[in-house]
């Protein structure tokens, strides 16, 4: 199973974050994980991959310009219909508490319901996010003045996200 993490990052948080999301992808032991920054993840390669996961600063509660110009190249994509079905899921880091952190994730899942791919989130039932509640994706704060670029809970989350996204893709594939 192939896995493509696509990731705009500024300050490394959202790096880390997709960092750790291809992590838990990995740790399944049945998913090939390709981790790539922005400028470098290539649109023509995604009909090949079993699951999409992006994500990006949130910039007032919306996806940063560096990936809205990545994903305003998938049109052709669109038109083909080569992500339907794909699973797809998102996540995003904030520099404040309560600075869009919802509303960026659901910026970032209309384009994959745009290509008919279906969405993956986090249930509260795990472990993980039982008390936390990113239930649309990861979604994390990072103040800025912190010298962490991810704490332990925020590592666990993007490991979770990514297994989830792999055991998902894996129930669908059968």
């Amino acid at each position: 199973m192939k896995v493509y993490i696509v990731y705009d990052s500024e300050g490394g948080h959202t790096e880390a974050l997709a960092r750790a999301i291809g992590r838990g992808a990995e740790e399944t032991g049945i998913a090939t994980v390709y981790v790539k920054h922005v400028d470098e993840a290539d649109v023509h390669t995604l009909p090949e991959m079993d699951a999409i996961i992006w994500g990006c600063p949130g910039h007032f509660g919306s996806v940063s310009s560096g990936l809205k110009k990545w994903i305003d190249k998938l049109g052709y994509l669109w038109a083909r219909g080569k992500l339907v079905d794909k699973v797809g899921a998102v996540f995003c880091t904030i520099a404040t508490t309560h600075g869009g952190l919802e509303a960026t994730l659901l910026n970032l899942i209309t384009p994959m319901l745009h290509q008919g791919m279906i969405i993956v989130g986090l249930p509260g039932n795990i472990p993980e996010n039982a008390l936390y509640g990113s239930y649309y994706g990861v979604g994390i704060s990072c103040p800025i003045e912190s010298s962490t670029l991810l704490n332990e809970q925020d590592q666990a989350l993007g490991r979770a996200l990514g297994e989830r996204v792999v055991q998902v893709t894996s129930h669908l594939r059968r």
